[in-house]
């Protein structure tokens, strides 16, 4: 009797059991958007040693490069003019105060003068007196590698690109309507332009191979990631699950760079850690592409953010992957 009651009990749980499973694995899904990666050419390669020179380059500017210092801010953006401007693609500049101060946006333009837009960006700006070498001169120099391969290879595409640096990412002016970002975000949005979508670049650069040098916002995703810092990490919101799937797809199969995603919501911590933020607040969907930050790179926001931390090669690959993404989508 024993026997039969507990197969009863069995036969009972069995139906929340399987309706469990189904729940996690769609979880799973949706946290990690799995996507099969299909191998082509992407048209064109990043310049690892150019990528070097840029960060080195904004890097090695006198003084540091922060809201505290707004001197020192402000070469950057002179430095930063000079370099996208020489990618050949036209650049539009626009100013904007912070109490009594000065600071630039600088966006690249590139396919026709209208229609739908996809942006891509980077801020400038460091976080008090540091290097700043992967946050975020590692996105600045992608981005304007970005700039001299699309100027460069003149590839077709069905929409228009800007490629923005921006200022005042970091504290105290993160989240606020101060943010570089914001003020572009807002702009696109009183202007009513189509905004097809937006990647944001951050900490670009460093990578590992060590077990354990991959850390997680939450318990358990470990289970779900490898532990080696050697990828490539697209981050979006549930609204842009299916935007992240073909900016992942593409990076995936443009390398041989391994690239990994999560879906979470804002509130998960590191999910909204960049300018993204500022087109999710617009409705629009956006990612952000990462190295991950403090869940990897123990030099985050510390002087120890030096050019000689990162790695360029895997850094090419990177871009060479963007450089994919936005002018396949």
């Amino acid at each position: 009797m024993l026997f039969f009651n507990q197969v009863d009990i069995v036969r009972k749980l069995l139906p929340f059991v399987i309706l469990a499973a189904v729940f996690f694995l769609v979880g799973v899904v949706l946290v990690t958007n799995p996507v099969r990666v299909r191998r082509f050419a992407p048209g064109a390669s990043a310049d690892p040693a150019r990528l070097e020179a840029d960060v080195r380059a904004l890097t090695g500017l006198p003084g540091f490069r922060c809201f505290e210092r707004p001197d020192d801010l402000g070469a950057a953006a002179d430095w930063a003019r000079t370099e996208l401007l020489a990618s050949g693609l036209p650049v539009e500049e626009s100013s904007f105060g912070v109490g009594d101060l000065s600071f630039t946006n600088l966006v690249a333009h590139y396919g026709a003068s209208e229609g739908p837009v996809l942006v891509v960006g980077a801020h400038y700006d460091v976080c008090g007196e540091q290097p700043g070498a992967d946050d975020n001169a590692s996105a600045v120099a992608g981005l304007l590698e970005l700039a001299r391969l699309l100027h460069r290879n003149r590839p077709v595409i069905g929409h228009r690109l800007e490629l923005a640096l921006w200022p005042l990412e970091e504290p105290p002016n993160f989240r606020t309507p101060a943010m570089g970002s914001a003020i572009h975000a807002n702009s696109l949005a009183l202007r009513g332009v189509d905004v097809r979508g937006m990647i944001s670049l951050e900490m670009i650069g460093f990578f590992s191979d060590d077990p354990g040098s991959q850390t997680f916002p939450a318990p358990g995703m470990s289970l779900l990631y490898s532990s080696r810092g050697d990828a490539i990490v697209v981050v979006g919101d549930a609204a842009s699950w299916w935007f992240t799937r073909r900016v992942k797809a593409r990076m995936a199969g443009s390398s041989e760079l391994p690239v990994r995603s999560m879906n979470a919501p804002a509130f998960a911590p590191g999910v909204d850690f960049s300018d993204h933020l500022n087109f999710w607040k617009q409705g629009w969907k956006a990612v952000m592409i990462t190295d991950t930050a403090f869940y990897r790179n123990p030099n985050y926001h510390q002087p120890t953010d030096t050019p000689d931390t990162l790695d360029y090669e895997r850094m090419a690959h990177v871009v060479t992957g963007v450089y994919a993404a936005i002018t396949t989508l």
